[in-house]
This record gives C-alpha cells, sequence and structure tokens, in this order.
C-alpha cells in the first residue's frame, strides 16, 4: 500500500488541480467521492479501447478487461499494466478496504475487491469521472 504523502510524477498544488478538473471531477479524483451507481457514464459502456486517468492521462484500464459486475459501477478484472494503479489502505466506511489510485498522480479512481471473476478475482470498482477513454484504433 502507498504512504498517502508519497510524491507522484505528475504534482500539482490543490489550486491547480482545481483550476485543471471540473468540479466533479476534483471531488471524486481529488477527494475520494463517490459516482452515483447504475447512473455514470461507463457502466453500461462497450467500446473497444483504453480507459485513463482523467487527471493526468496516465493509461490504467483495457475495456477489454471491463465486466458487468452488477455493482452499479465500470468494474475491470485488471489494470492495464502492474504499474498502473497503486493502493492504499482505505477506512472511511469502519471498515478496511483497498483504495485504487493513479500511480502517476495519485488521484482516487475507486476500489479493489476480492470478490471478481478468474483468473484475477479481483474487481476493480472505479469512478466514470476519474477515467476517461480512447478507442482504439
Amino acid at each position: 500500500m502507498s504512504d498517502k504523502k508519497r510524491e507522484f510524477p505528475v504534482s500539482k498544488s490543490e489550486e491547480e488541480w482545481k483550476e485543471s478538473l471540473t468540479k466533479r471531477e476534483y471531488l471524486v479524483l481529488r477527494k475520494g467521492k463517490t459516482d452515483p451507481p447504475y447512473k455514470n457514464k461507463y457502466y453500461h459502456f462497450e467500446e473497444d479501447g483504453i480507459f485513463k486517468c482523467a487527471a493526468c492521462g496516465n493509461e490504467l484500464f483495457d475495456s477489454k478487461d471491463k465486466y458487468d459486475s452488477g455493482s452499479g459501477w465500470p468494474s475491470f478484472t485488471k489494470p492495464l499494466k502492474e504499474k498502473a494503479v497503486d493502493y492504499r489502505d482505505d477506512y472511511k466506511l469502519s471498515h478496511r478496504r483497498t483504495e485504487v489510485i493513479c500511480s502517476q498522480c495519485g488521484s482516487h479512481l475507486g476500489h479493489r475487491f476480492e470478490d471478481g471473476p478468474e483468473p484475477t478475482g479481483y474487481r476493480y470498482c472505479i469512478n466514470s469521472t476519474s477515467l476517461n477513454f480512447e478507442e482504439r484504433e
């Protein structure tokens, strides 16, 4: 798990983040808020391509690893690359969860749960607001 105070390759002041992101993006990516379930951009999205961090453009997830978990949020079995994301402990709901953050800018993406399908057994439950999509060429 990462240390919350760690330095990331993409670093901005809070004011710079506020200026470069929409209000909703800032709340989700920088303050750890959550999209409403079932009513978010990428939940029922089935295009072929790569999902990137909405804050810094880091390539995070491949659409080939996306599946319908029934959770109300886009779910993936694994990140695009092992080092695309990082993790930290999250106790905001009085029990430990694994928060998923962008390895390049430290932005909040969502959470990883151990109830996903094979081959990984993981469910990366990711906020649509934290993602941008690039269609595969």
